[in-house]
């Protein structure tokens, strides 16, 4: 069955590779986006005819009305993402990532479905040693997850929509993000041969960012079985501390080098170990390993630089 789907910030990080695939499988597919970071990121989508682009703000209720009129499907992508991008603009944050969701759930009709990104940094910190499991209690430590836990809450009263609680996600994408903790980490390796960690022994899960395509694609084809339910959507294998992750990228780097500071802190303060057996029940299994997403990022970050001063 095909839809007609509405990605808003469609040319971000995940849109970027979820749109394309949304259209190779006969969606017809309409982006909102505000192109906040001059990104071109869906030009090699523009020829499809199922393909509509508009270049606009999420909060603008006027224009959300006419967008979502004719739409089967909802995926509201478009967000200020990060603990850190949040903290520099909260007032932003609240709006883009709080009120235009809650504006936006008030507009859908009971019969459109919403298929939405939320973050298991929800977890906050968790207890030593046990899993988070959707049942655990969510304790947010910064305004990105506080928002998220909200419109969480919020989406699932309305209903007839399903919640993904993402991981850290990392690897390639068309509109790259460089600041993710896995993708800095290797951009480090591959650029610094070097890297300082603050509190290595915090743990997290990692998920690509190519099974967030697919979990959500997952999600569109099993709807009716999955709908009104959070899940999380991470590497079972990848619960890692900081520490752990760099010993996987020496693997790939063998002259990397990793030590702990010894003053100082990490402002992030997440530290948790996250199952995923709800959503693999559902016959959804990553395909993308963490190291296979290493290796991808070394070859993207032998294409990129992130730097726009300097001779070398």
């Amino acid at each position: 069955m095909t839809y007609n789907i509405l990605v808003t910030g469609g040319a971000g990080y995940l849109g970027s590779i979820m749109v394309p695939e949304l259209l190779a499988a006969g969606h017809k597919v309409t982006v909102l986006d505000n192109f906040m970071f001059k990104q071109h990121s869906l030009g090699s989508v523009c020829a499809d005819p199922n393909f509509s682009v508009v270049k606009g703000d999420c909060r603008d209720e006027k224009l959300m009305a006419g967008l979502i009129k004719d739409k089967d499907v909802v995926i509201p992508l478009a967000a200020l993402v990060g603990a850190p991008l949040c903290a520099m603009d909260p007032i932003g944050a609240t709006t883009t990532n709080l009120d235009a969701q809650k504006m936006l759930f008030k507009m859908l009709s009971p019969n459109q479905r919403v298929l939405m990104p939320i973050t298991n940094s929800g977890y906050g910190v968790g207890e030593k040693g046990k899993f988070c499991t959707e049942e655990t209690p969510l304790r947010p430590i910064s305004l990105y997850g506080v928002h998220k836990v909200e419109v969480e809450q919020a989406l699932l009263e309305r209903g007839n929509a399903i919640s993904f609680r993402l991981a850290t996600v990392f690897g390639m994408a068309p509109r790259m993000r460089i600041d993710l903790l896995v993708n800095d980490f290797v951009y480090r390796a591959v650029t610094d041969r070097a890297v300082v960690l603050f509190e290595p022994h915090f743990k997290r899960n990692y998920i690509h960012v190519r099974d967030v395509t697919r979990a959500f694609m997952h999600g569109l084809n099993n709807f009716e079985s999955m709908k009104n339910q959070p899940y999380n959507v991470g590497l079972s294998d990848a619960n890692l501390s900081k520490w752990e992750l760099c010993q996987v990228i020496q693997k790939h780097i063998p002259k990397f080098v990793f030590v702990e500071a010894p003053i100082g802190e990490d402002p992030d303060k997440r530290d948790y170990i996250v199952s995923n057996e709800k959503i693999e029940k559902t016959g959804f299994k990553p395909a993308h390993s963490l190291d296979l997403g290493i290796a991808d990022l070394m070859k993207g970050f032998t294409m990129i630089k992130n730097s726009i001063y300097g001779n070398v």
